[in-house]
């Protein structure tokens, strides 16, 4: 059987690559740091004990969040959210620089947490910056709008984070930092990705407008193992 896809099972490509300084690990069992980015991952075929595992580094009573897989959890796995997103990849978009975006840095961080606690972009915590360059547009001092990179697997960046403040949708922000965080991909001989919820139309047909298409659709699980799991040694 051939190798799969690096998109396949992103989090786990980014992990053992590129991100592999972040990587928690318990066996075959991988996540990042509470702090930097919820996600965690198994192989692509895992065992009952990669389950135990994975278990184990969640930590009593928290959740397991996973994307790419094509397994269900095991019997006795509470099933907390279950959502299809799409994987967007780069496949001509007019990536460019702007010269408004600047790049952000740890001391922006407090306004980058109260800026995607108001617009809810996703998961957005005290280290994701950590992940790769995020981008803001200011105006008025203030942070409107920002951008950044997130998963990384081999040859490949997500762009994330897409968030702008209510008072200034509908100018266009987050599509200039969209391409200008994919102009930053590209220099780096990287192709940009993305992902959307699939209910999300409206955010799948600007993705796809601009030059992003379709490869494939995944799954995003957040999942909860059994009260009581038996922990390996």
């Amino acid at each position: 059987m051939g190798r799969s896809h690096p998109l396949d099972n992103s989090v786990h490509s980014a992990l053992t690559g590129p991100h592999t300084h972040f990587a928690q690990r318990r066996g075959n069992a991988l996540r990042y740091p509470s702090d930097v980015s919820p996600f965690m991952a198994l192989p692509d075929s895992p065992a009952d004990g990669d389950w135990t595992d994975i278990a184990a580094l969640a930590g009593p009573g928290q959740g397991v969040m996973l994307t790419g897989l094509t397994v269900e959890p095991p019997d006795g796995w509470e099933i907390v959210t279950r959502r299809a997103v799409l994987q967007l990849v780069d496949d001509g978009v007019a990536a460019a620089p702007d010269e408004e975006a600047v790049l952000l840095t740890q001391a922006d961080v407090p306004e980058m947490l109260a800026l995607a606690e108001r617009t809810k972009p996703g998961p957005f915590l005290p280290r994701t910056i950590e992940m790769g360059a995020y981008l803001g547009i200011r105006h008025g001092g203030r942070l409107v709008a920002m951008a950044g990179e997130r998963l990384r697997p081999p040859g490949w960046t997500e762009i994330s984070g897409v968030c702008t403040d209510a008072d200034w949708r509908g100018q266009g922000l987050g599509t200039r930092l969209v391409l200008a965080v994919a102009a930053g991909i590209r220099k780096r001989g990287e192709t940009p990705f993305l992902h959307v919820v699939a209910s999300n139309t409206n955010a799948v047909r600007l993705y796809e407008s601009l030059g992003f298409r379709r490869h494939r659709t995944a799954t995003l699980v957040l999942t909860r193992p059994p009260t009581e799991v038996p922990i390996r040694a």
